[in-house]
């Protein structure tokens, strides 16, 4: 079953090209599973409650585990462009954060952030990827406002914090469904590397080209991951 964002009570409607509008209910792996088809990013001119809104909404709706992924650059010199990082940690340079307001009784007014990103999850997807030789990294993922992308400078700095990839949303609702006691677990598509000392220019074209051929093997490994944590 698909319904429209613009069917949904209080939903945004996603702007950005590549990204449809809809959430989606069905199976994979044999799983009920929601999805969400397009998200919501801070730099469309929402606000942080409106980005993490369709959290709230699965949480509602009984969702227990959430597995997200971004198109992101990185700036780890081991990674290649297609490269598939399991998140591991993050860093929030969003300049609103998403509890900041009144606290839903979902979870604690000062939630703890030491396992934003479920280290079974994590050790689940390395073995799977193993047994169907797909090669992963790992890192701590960068969220930002944008829309740009990042300057040379600006991804030495990141990497020089402790970050491996970089991207424009992903942060919000992670943040959001662990305040909600939802477990997560998140990869990072690389798309595109900066930082290094031959700059490379960067479209949102060649983003989403990068992002479409890595999908397959992340969808693989997520399905696989679905079945066993049924």
């Amino acid at each position: 079953m698909e319904i429209p964002y613009s069917q949904i009570p209080n939903f945004p409607v996603s702007t950005v090209e590549g990204h449809a509008g809809a959430l989606i209910f069905g199976k994979l792996g044999g799983v009920d599973i929601m999805a969400m088809q397009g998200r919501f990013h801070y730099y469309e001119g929402y606000n942080m409650k409106e980005v993490t809104f369709p959290v709230r909404v699965m949480y509602e709706l009984g969702i227990k585990t959430l597995f997200v992924s971004n198109a992101a650059g990185g700036m780890n010199p081991a990674f290649k462009i297609g490269d598939l990082m399991v998140i591991t940690d993050h860093i929030n340079f969003f300049p609103e954060h998403p509890l900041r307001g009144k606290n839903f009784p979902t979870g604690p007014r000062f939630p703890d952030m030491h396992e934003a990103y479920d280290h079974e999850l994590i050790n689940l997807a390395t073995k799977i990827a193993k047994e169907k030789n797909i090669r992963l990294v790992y890192g701590v993922y960068v969220g930002t406002t944008g829309p740009t992308f990042e300057t040379p400078a600006e991804y030495r700095m990141y990497r020089t914090l402790g970050g491996d990839t970089v991207g424009m949303s992903t942060v919000p609702e992670v943040i959001v469904a662990h305040h909600c006691g939802i477990k997560t677990f998140g990869i990072s598509v690389v798309t595109d590397l900066g930082g290094f000392d031959n700059p490379v220019e960067v479209s949102h074209e060649e983003v989403q080209e990068a992002a479409d051929k890595a999908q397959p093997l992340m969808t693989e490994i997520m399905r696989e991951m679905i079945k066993r944590t049924a």
